[in-house]
């Protein structure tokens, strides 16, 4: 076993996830809403406490637990959440009821997200957080930039690709906008990108304020 390999498992088995959200984990993978790992998760978590943020917005719900992570680095926000499964919202709900989150603090909406984003209120949320069709990644992460605040974040799990963005001969589609989404990132002015390798990978997005002339 590699120095890599050994030092994720040690990390993996190292997280310790919360009942409530290992629950929804189980009821998630039989829903095959494929859920974010712990690692993915806790640093999730970790950021949103950092943030102190008191609004979130999550694009893609699964069955809730990338919410859950999320809520339990930031105990003050409201989190919406946008999906187009009820089956999978319908899941959330109860998977927050469970961990006791009042329902005043979350905001569920059905639909496609490529027709709700264009109608939410820019730099109205501290955190969004990007989990849904691959494919239109770069759209939605361009929508997430406008609609966090100076100072917010946008978070993109699975930005590895389960290992095809670093082999360059996988050239599908959504690795070749993975790839596209690390490199005009990386090169922008308008943010601060760093990329976590825990678990399925984690690209992180602060935008910055622009200096006034």
């Amino acid at each position: 076993m590699s120095e890599h390999d050994a030092n994720a498992r040690y990390i993996r088995e190292a997280i310790v996830e919360p009942d409530a959200i290992a629950r929804a984990r189980a009821h998630a993978v039989e829903l095959g809403a494929a859920p974010i790992s712990a690692g993915v998760g806790a640093q999730s978590a970790l950021l949103a406490a950092a943030t102190d943020a008191r609004a979130i917005l999550e694009i893609g719900t699964g069955a809730g637990v990338s919410g859950l992570w999320l809520m339990r680095g930031a105990p003050k926000a409201v989190l919406t959440s946008i999906d187009n499964e009820p089956e999978h919202l319908a899941a959330a709900r109860s998977a927050f009821h469970d961990a006791k989150i009042p329902a005043t603090r979350t905001r569920f909406i059905t639909g496609r997200a490529a027709d709700v984003l264009p109608r939410m209120n820019e730099a109205a949320y501290d955190i969004v957080f990007v989990d849904a069709d691959p494919e239109n990644v770069i759209e939605y992460v361009e929508h997430g930039l406008r609609l966090v605040r100076a100072g917010g974040t946008v978070l993109v799990p699975r930005i590895l690709a389960g290992g095809r963005v670093a082999d360059p001969v996988q050239r599908d589609a959504v690795t070749v906008a993975y790839r596209s989404l690390i490199q005009e990132t990386q090169q922008s002015a308008a943010v601060l990108a760093a990329i976590s390798t825990v678990g399925e990978g984690l690209l992180q997005l602060t935008s910055i304020a622009a200096e006034s002339a």
